[in-house]
């Protein structure tokens, strides 16, 4: 393993450990995904509806993730949106959807990702996304930063979020759940604030939305249903790119709601979701 080699990489020991180790493992399971996908890629099982789906690469590239995570940590925690699951006792759980982007993979489309993420006490303290067909790699430690490497090698350069447009001028994205209720009313909610924004869009991977926001690429994003494999990396990057993040007026990003956008463009756009009930049905 190649641990990064800028002025940003962590003083922190553990720090610097989880960050290689997360690096690494991304790195082997973007390439699994890229270089491993069978021309006859079929779904192998659905979740919450018959469109939210999960292939056989899913759940290789995370068997790969956790075997390599547990190999060099075998103490800590796991939490994979595949079933991974254990406690650990290091104090230390890593955070783990192995590809943020299902259907995008399925159809052949280059928006997905590999998310890894380490908590330590509870707390979010290294994020990596691997987005493999972008050939690039984002990641954050706690109190370090944001940093973008791309091309697949060479140097990582910092990121920012962008200055703060009026709300009426912010590109922001979203995402729409697989449950029918949901979505629809997801639907309606995009319908009403669309008019309001410069534009909206929907890549169909939150890890990259965020980390888009991170990277200057996007305003604000937002959306209902979220895992917290879906927003653990993601969610440090952009805020160590000086994105906010949250959920509901003073509450944190959630499964009921998560924001994340430049810190002018964030409190307009809570406002707005909540006059519209992002929320809920």
């Amino acid at each position: 393993m190649t641990a990064p080699t800028d002025n940003a990489e962590p003083t922190d020991p553990l720090l610097a450990e989880l960050l290689e180790l997360a690096l690494e493992a991304g790195r082997r399971a973007g390439a699994l995904l890229r270089d491993g996908r069978p021309d006859d890629l079929s779904v192998a099982k659905t979740k919450s509806s018959p469109i939210d789906v999960v292939t056989e690469m899913d759940i290789a590239a995370e068997k790969l993730i956790t075997g390599f995570l547990g190999e060099h940590r075998p103490d800590d925690g796991l939490l994979g949106e595949e079933g991974a699951s254990s406690p650990g006792t290091s104090g230390v759980r890593w955070v783990v959807d192995p590809l943020d982007g299902t259907v995008n993979y399925l159809y052949g489309l280059p928006t997905w990702a590999v998310s890894i993420a380490a908590e330590l006490d509870g707390e979010a303290v290294v994020g990596v996304v691997e987005a493999p067909m972008r050939q690039e790699t984002y990641r954050a430690v706690r109190g370090g930063g944001a940093y973008l490497r791309a091309g697949g090698r060479g140097e990582w350069r910092p990121m920012a979020c962008r200055p703060a447009p009026p709300l009426d001028e912010a590109l922001v994205s979203t995402g729409f759940n697989y449950v029918h209720t949901v979505r629809t009313h997801q639907a309606d909610v995009a319908q009403r604030i669309v008019p309001r924004l410069r534009d909206i869009r929907r890549s169909g991977s939150a890890a990259i939305d965020l980390s888009d926001v991170a990277a200057g690429r996007l305003d604000g994003y937002y959306e209902r249903g979220l895992a917290p494999w879906d927003l653990a990396a993601g969610g440090l990057i952009a805020r160590e790119a000086g994105a906010l993040t949250g959920g509901r007026p003073g509450q944190d990003a959630s499964g009921e709601l998560t924001l994340a956008a430049s810190p002018g463009v964030f409190g307009p756009l809570q406002a707005l979701l909540e006059e519209f009930g992002a929320w809920h049905d």
